[in-house]
């Protein structure tokens, strides 16, 4: 595989004990190429780096398309099949009706805060 040229990093990655912490760098995660990039490096924490305990905070996020979502559900199904767990906190009331319509409230753990999200594990 040829190394491909560096990225703008959209993500921010921080371990706190054994969980996986990510924040994003976009206010508004919309255009499919970097909704693309974001998925492949959510994907790789897993694939790659084995991480099975994911907190993604949605603190500095304003917009989310649907596309967006799909790459969650992908991560999200990647992680159960490793025995893993995903959390989302600090979703703006926006996006959470997204969610909410879409019954994905259902199918993913939101916690409130970073703080809650990691007692949720």
């Amino acid at each position: 595989m040829t190394p491909q040229p560096p990225r703008r990093r959209r993500l921010e990655v921080e371990d706190i004990g054994d969980i996986t912490v990510v924040n994003f760098l976009d206010k508004k995660i919309l255009d499919d190429q970097n909704i693309q990039v974001i998925g492949e490096q959510l994907l790789s924490l897993v694939e790659e780096l084995g991480r099975n305990k994911i907190l993604l905070n949605f603190a500095n996020v304003e917009f989310l398309s649907s596309a967006a979502l799909g790459k969650l559900i992908v991560l999200n199904r990647k992680l159960n099949e490793v025995g893993g767990k995903l959390v989302l906190c600090n979703i703006d009331a926006n996006i959470y009706e997204v969610f909410e319509i879409t019954k994905l409230n259902k199918v993913f753990k939101i916690a409130k805060d970073e703080q809650d999200g990691l007692q949720a594990f």
